[in-house]
């Protein structure tokens, strides 16, 4: 099954559908209201990012205390900052920085 990338107006969506019109359906399905703006299926059955994009330079080892909040956050990005903003005191850009290193080393 192919993986898709599906774009809305508030969301980048990735997942495997049969076809471009699943893809389409996947969306209507879990976003009803929201525009799609792209489908684009995947040349392979896997989703990279890239650590350079993210502005990860170096080489970084997992942060528990980012781990612990994308827990807590159930996997909710902007959550989890603000959890990691509280619990740290690090400033907006120091705790999102921390917290999408961590989703890219596989969290």
């Amino acid at each position: 099954m192919p993986l898709f990338e599906i774009e809305t107006d508030a969301h980048i969506m990735i997942g495997w559908a049969d076809d471009r019109e699943g893809a389409l359906q996947f969306a209507e399905e879990n976003y009803p209201g929201e525009s799609v703006k792209r489908v684009h299926q995947r040349p392979r059955d896997v989703w990279v990012i890239s650590k350079r994009l993210l502005g990860i330079e170096n080489s970084t080892d997992p942060c528990n205390t980012a781990r612990d909040c994308l827990a807590k956050a159930a996997g909710d990005k902007v959550h989890a900052i603000r959890l990691y903003r509280q619990e740290t005191g690090t400033d907006l850009h120091e705790a999102q920085l921390a917290i999408e290193t961590n989703m890219s080393l596989g969290w």
